[in-house]
Parts: C-alpha cells; structure tokens; sequence
C-alpha cells in the first residue's frame, strides 16, 4: 500500500519538536508542534492548513512567528490546536506587533484557534484585515476529536507535564489504492478525475450515482461516465487508512501511560519522546519526560507497528544511537 500521508522530524531527532505530515498529490499539509522549522521551505510552509501544538513551551512554539510571517498578505486560513490557555498565547503573539498598514495587504490570512482542558472546549479567530483583533468562534463539540474531514480525523489526549501537554493521533479515514493495469484495460487514462473518484468514494456518494471521466491526450479532451459502483468495484481498492501518534513531554506514570496507549493503539508509526536513558529515570521524572527504556514500553503497549523515538536531551549528543537501542529494546518486549 502506497501511503498517502508523509511523515518526518523537520530538525531531526535531537531539535526542536516538529512533525511534517506531506499529503500525497494535494497542496495540503498538517503540522504537529511548532518549534523552530527553518528547515521548511516557504513551499512546504504554504501547504500547511492544520497546526496541532502539543504546549507553549518555546521549543514547541517558537515557530510560530515564522509560521506567520510566510503566510501575510495571501488569502489562507490555518487552523491552529492547542491545551488549556492556548488561544491567550497565540493572542499575545499577535499582539506583539504593529499593525497599522496591515488592511493594505491584498489577502486576509485567517488563525481559527481552537484549546481544550480542564472540561472546556474553547474557540477564537484572528483576521489580519482587522489586525488581528480577536472574535468570538463556535466551540468544538465535546469529545477527543479535535478535526476531521472525508480524509484524516485528528484526536487528541491530554498529558501530564506539570501542565497540560496534548498527545495527537491522525488516522485516515480509509486508504484507496488504483488498479493501475485496470485503468489501461477500459482506455482510461490518469487524471484529476481520480482524485475526485476518490473523494466520491470517501464521501460515501450513492453506488448509483453517476460519475464523469475525463482526461486529455494527444486527440484533445476525453470524456465518458460511469456509475460509482461499478468504478469503485472494477478500479480501486479500498483499505483501512494509516494511523500516526505523537507524543511529547509527558511523565511517566500510571494514568499518563493509560492515556497514550488508548489513544495511539495500533499505530502504523508512533513519534515518541524519548528524552533520556533509562539509568536517569530520576531525572526524567524529575523533568517530567520518559526515557527510551519507557517509551519503548508504551508502544509495545499500544500494539503500535513501528516507533520513532525523538526529542533527545543535549546531555546524550554522540550517544543517541543509545536512547534508539534502548527504545527498540523495549518495544520488542525484551528490554
């Protein structure tokens, strides 16, 4: 199965929290964490319509005012995630700066904000053509739920770090692959109509209803219709999509480990802190993190397929080769 979701650690697995999640052949991009990312071209930065923040420490935010900057004077809007008092800070960025000339800008980029903890489920938006004055938004509906739409649904558990820190889980909704030899056997030829052939299947369009073909070739522009039904039968293959967790800052113990695991069970791949050796725990508990060794021990848990390890302390630079092995370790359910 080709996946359609892309991702990697923007600064790797010793800098600043930052996972890029690339969608296959769309113009679309989701962000967990926003620590430095000035490794990202202003491409990939443009792709981005999803930010889901993990906490305001700095290096999980300082992002932000790049995030910004890129993103004045076009017509977007991004929709920003985060815990308990998370649209407050985004405020305070904003506010930060002088906004005078800012309604002479040709597009309004939009912040929808959105904050969940301690049983509240907050909402605001901040509009550059009104220099980001702050407006009142409709609330999420309760639950742990943060976003979905027909291809991914992001979810959300909230973590102890002497504050609260948001895990996240994306799952798509269901992976469609295209029988390539099948296409070329009806004299179909690839085009955006497969997309939209997929949207229709996602959407859960009528069997049905009728769907329209269309590509161009050397003869000009080709075009015929079919039901959905039969398209779906003869041309695709649908599965269950891919799932991701990641997980930051958090402490190691019973009801932090019960939360990470409920939310992330099964995952195809798990990003996971894995902040210090297991000969340290005091020190992690201490800094409220986990080290590899329990980590490790989480996604065995969890039933996930493959684990990540991230977020190295400095104090491990040119060991962190050890802080993988350890993790591993445990992940198979021998360490």
């Amino acid at each position: 199965m080709r996946p359609l979701i892309h991702p990697y650690l923007v600064n790797g697995p010793g800098g600043d929290p930052a996972l890029y999640l690339d969608f296959m052949f769309q113009r679309r991009a989701v962000l967990f964490d926003l620590g430095e990312i000035n490794a990202l071209s202003t491409r990939k930065l443009l792709r981005i319509e999803q930010v889901f923040v993990s906490h305001a420490h700095m290096d999980h935010f300082a992002g932000f005012d790049r995030l910004l900057r890129i993103h004045l004077g076009r017509e977007k809007r991004i929709a920003l995630y985060g815990p308990v008092e998370f649209i407050e800070r985004v405020e305070h960025k904003l506010r930060g700066y002088t906004w005078n000339v800012i309604e002479r800008y040709a597009g309004n980029l939009v912040l929808d904000v959105f904050e969940i903890g301690n049983g509240q489920r907050n909402a605001a938006r901040f509009q550059s053509r009104t220099a980001f004055t702050r407006e009142p938004l409709s609330t999420m509906p309760p639950g742990e739920v943060l976003f979905q739409d027909h291809e991914i649904r992001v979810r959300a558990a909230i973590l102890d770090h002497q504050t609260s820190c948001l895990a996240f889980a994306l799952e798509e909704t269901t992976h469609i692959n295209v029988w390539k030899s099948r296409l070329a056997e009806r004299g179909y030829a690839v085009g955006p109509w497969l997309r939209q052939l997929k949207q229709a299947v996602v959407r859960g369009d009528p069997d049905e209803s009728e769907f329209r073909i269309w590509w161009h070739d050397r003869t000009g522009r080709n075009e015929v219709s079919a039901r959905l039904g039969e398209l779906k039968q003869a041309l695709l293959q649908i599965v269950p999509g891919q799932k991701i967790g990641y997980v930051v800052d958090t402490l190691y113990h019973e009801r932090n480990a019960a939360r990470i695991v409920e939310l992330v069970r099964g995952a195809d791949v798990l990003y996971i802190e894995a902040v210090f050796l297991d000969c340290d725990t005091g020190l992690a508990a201490h800094k409220y993190h986990l080290t590899a060794r329990q980590a490790g021990q989480i996604a065995h848990a969890a039933g996930a397929k493959r684990i990540v390890p991230f977020h190295f302390s400095p104090r491990y630079a040119g060991r962190e080769a050890s802080l993988i092995a350890e993790a591993e370790l445990a992940f198979s359910g021998t360490g």
